[in-house]
């Protein structure tokens, strides 16, 4: 498949066109556009030629328009693409597995920037990024929900969760509060505390409650998947970027009483050691650090950003101001550090971030909100509506039935059921026997509990059928996206045909390249030749030793081992050497020497000097066919191309509407 997309697009420029373009805001649509041409009886709009035409090119600019000559290659281009389109159909090639595989695969990948999903999925990167641009300081306490809580459960924590908000803003203090409610398991070290933290580093509604808070103030209850957080934002300030930055460690042990006494010695003798002029940081490292990790690597970290490391690490070296900077001994669970500054960076631009940013999202809980988004978008643009009294019947007939198929089908149509229709989509009803089709046919994977078959699989047939629904609305609506399918599509038929009928043909019908080789014999000669050795001198002043070294010699096969001995081996650069048959009257060098004179040649051309040792010459004289098989193969390719072409001009009959060619041509062609 592969090769077949870049062959596509290599023959997309047979009509001056590349994937990438823009549709002119010239192009009537579809429904506007009369046809252009007919091959046979297929009419062919106006708006794909023009389509064709303007990729990389805007009409409304003078220099981007083309030549009466030009328009008229192009059109007849455009032709020949058609005509061989329609003779792959004729012959059958779109019904093929293998072509329904690739331009589904095709397909799959060109519909995604037109969907609803896509633009929604852009916007929540975009908000993501814009938020990256600033980090957040914010405090928090959580409450928890019981095991197996059930709805009261729920509102009773909502409440507490409330009246913990009115003690916060009647002026509480927020870390007492925490210490004293907050079921945070991290409360007793950091009292609510969670530092600064920037974009994607939370849950999506803990972040966007934070972002939408003003310094100072306290949130509603914001539900997440922990329970009901009180949030209180103390700080936002630009987003720093990254550092990159080295440490020493030394260790504490918890269990050992005298460990935190003995590290803080140590790491007070390693922080003096530093202070000296002729001290090492790298030798410091290797002889006191006790990261095993690093020590050996001079203590150097990853790049990280705020809200990665430990909050103690991370504000000491954030702190760090110049490049080398070293700073005071440090304390975190891990024990003592001492943190070197090595580089900083801003926050990449978008395009660098995009990719990233697009995987962080859709493994958090914002593609369940954009699903969902999407959804109901759809919901309303296609006129969805449920049956809910079928739906409940259906879902009450199923609740306690097993998972086998035929058995569901069996219960279904001895109830009358299979003609009920569960919901519509733009006054299409589907109904339950839809949906059975859909559980046997569609290989979906759908996670079905006890109790609980019908409902999964009717949320995947709705969502299957509402993309199915916006997939159909570009086709007919979207002209832009209809014409790019219609361009791959037909591209690939061209490229089947064109690889059955002349590529590989030529390739493996070695009787017919014989054949088309003494047919065309005289077009594959030998130019005047001569055998020839050049070394060219890139540095004056090894001019005299190579002179001197082949002023004796003459031309022999094996005179270029002992050149290349002598001089290239040595200085490579300095010599470029050249020995072979050359067909001397268009070569670039050879052309400027007498051939005829055997001894030693000097040319100065273009700054460089060549020395010239001319052997034996030959005449004009026809090439063998396995010296010229691959122009051969090339010519004789183009010859099947030429003879298809000419085949299906006389066996589809061609017409051409001039009003709209006329009217094509008042857009794109110049009047100068």
């Amino acid at each position: 498949m592969k090769y077949t997309y870049l062959c596509l697009f290599a023959l997309g420029t047979i009509i001056a066109c590349t994937p990438s373009g823009q549709l002119s805001q010239n192009t009537p649509s579809a429904e506007e556009s009369p046809y252009l041409l007919k091959v046979g009886n297929e009419p062919i709009q106006s708006a794909e030629f023009l389509y064709m035409l303007s990729k990389n090119r805007d009409f409304e600019k003078d220099e981007d328009k083309l030549s009466p000559e030009e328009f008229e290659e192009n059109l007849e281009l455009f032709i020949n693409y058609k005509l061989k389109v329609k003779e792959a159909e004729a012959l059958g090639l779109h019904e093929s597995e293998e072509f329904k595989r690739e331009f589904l695969a095709f397909k799959e990948d060109l519909k995604k920037p037109y969907l609803l999903e896509n633009s929604l999925q852009e916007g929540e990167l975009r908000k993501a990024y814009a938020r990256m641009q600033e980090v957040v300081h914010a405090k928090h306490i959580l409450l928890r929900f019981p095991r197996n809580a059930n709805k009261e459960d729920s509102i009773a924590v909502f409440r507490m969760a409330q009246k913990i908000k009115e003690k916060a803003e009647a002026g509480q203090d927020f870390e007492e509060l925490a210490i004293e409610y907050s079921q945070d398991p991290s409360v007793s070290s950091n009292k609510g505390d969670l530092g600064y933290f920037t974009s994607l580093q939370m849950v999506y509604a803990f972040e966007d409650a934070v972002y939408n808070l003003q310094e100072g103030k306290i949130s509603d209850p914001v539900l997440t998947n922990f329970g009901y957080h009180i949030i209180k934002l103390e700080d936002r300030k630009p987003n720093p970027g990254q550092v990159k930055v080295a440490h020493i460690l030394v260790r504490t042990d918890a269990d050992d009483p005298m460990s935190e006494d003995r590290s803080r010695r140590k790491i007070a003798d390693i922080y003096t050691e530093l202070q000296k002029e002729n001290s090492s940081w790298s030798t410091v490292c290797q002889s006191y650090s006790e990261d095993k990790d690093t020590k050996n690597k001079d203590g150097e970290l990853p790049w990280f950003g705020i809200g990665s490391f430990i909050k103690e690490f991370e504000q000491a070296a954030f702190s760090l101001n110049e490049i080398g900077e070293i700073s005071r001994p440090i304390s975190t669970p891990y024990g003592y550090h001492i943190i070197k500054l090595i580089d900083t960076k801003p926050i990449p631009p978008y395009e660098e971030m995009e990719e990233g940013l697009k995987s962080k999202i859709l493994r958090d809980s914002r593609s369940k909100l954009i699903k969902s988004q999407v959804q109901a978008i759809q919901k309303s643009k296609y006129h969805y509506q449920e049956h809910a009294e079928n739906i409940i019947k259906t879902k009450n007939l199923l609740s306690d039935q097993a998972y086998e198929i035929n058995a569901i089908k069996s219960l279904l149509e001895n109830e009358g059921m299979m003609d009920s229709t569960l919901f519509v989509i733009q006054s299409e009803p589907r109904k339950v026997n839809d949906l059975i089709n859909f559980i046997e046919n569609s290989g979906e994977v759908v996670n079905i509990a006890p109790r609980n078959y019908f409902q999964p699989w009717l949320d995947k047939y709705i969502e299957t059928s509402l993309i199915s629904t916006e997939e159909k609305d570009l086709t007919e609506n979207n002209d832009e996206y209809r014409l790019l399918i219609k361009e791959y599509r037909d591209g690939i038929l061209l490229f089947d045909l064109m690889n059955q009928m002349v590529w590989q043909k030529a390739l493996l019908d070695t009787v017919g390249q014989e054949a088309f080789y003494e047919e065309h014999r005289e077009d594959y000669k030998w130019e005047k030749r001569a055998d020839a050795i050049i070394l060219t001198l890139n540095r004056a002043e090894l001019i005299s030793p190579a002179e001197k070294f082949l002023e004796e010699k003459t031309y022999s096969e094996d005179l270029d081992e002992s050149i290349q001995a002598k001089f290239v081996d040595e200085s490579p650069i300095s010599f470029e050497l050249k020995q072979g048959t050359f067909e001397y009257e268009n070569h670039p060098v050879l052309k400027n020497i007498n051939t005829s004179d055997k001894n030693l040649q000097k040319l100065k051309q273009d700054g460089k000097v060549h020395l010239i040792i001319i052997g034996k010459t030959y005449p004009e004289m026809p090439k063998a066919f396995n010296e010229t098989k691959g122009k051969v193969i090339q010519d004789f390719q183009e010859s099947l191309n030429n003879n298809l072409i000419s085949l299906l001009r006389n066996n589809y009959i061609i017409q051409i509407n001039e009003d709209e060619k006329k009217k094509i041509e008042n857009i794109v062609v110049s009047n100068n």
